[in-house]
């Protein structure tokens, strides 16, 4: 399941996964809130922390996250991932060179530094 967070500025997207998270959580919540602030924001930061529950992520929910992220790769300003899910950590690290905006991986114990990065 992913969950909108609330209390960010409209240029950012914050979402927190829990679960097991499948394609269908991408198509319901993240697209059409990421559309939603790519409406209102010439640039958007986006703000991704799995939650202590979280169990993984659906084949077809990676498709769909690459999607997005490349989708409007222009229009990213800056990524906060939050996760001490080891593969997350590494994949994101991995792929950060393709990303044309400031990209940090936290720790969970972090989380009130990445909020405070992703809005500065």
């Amino acid at each position: 399941m992913i969950e909108v967070l609330k209390d960010f500025p409209t240029n950012v997207v914050a979402f927190a996964c829990h679960g097991q998270v499948t394609r269908q959580d991408y198509d319901n919540v993240l697209i059409p809130a990421v559309n939603k602030a790519l409406q209102q924001n010439e640039k958007v930061r986006l703000y991704y922390e799995t939650a202590g529950d979280f169990a993984g992520i659906d084949p077809g929910a990676v498709l769909e996250d690459a999607g997005v992220g490349m989708g409007h790769l222009l229009r990213w300003e800056r990524f906060a991932v939050v996760t001490d899910v080891e593969w997350i950590r590494h994949t994101m690290k991995l792929f950060a060179f393709l990303v044309p905006c400031e990209m940090k991986v936290f720790a969970t114990d972090e989380v009130a530094q990445a909020r405070e990065w992703i809005v500065a």
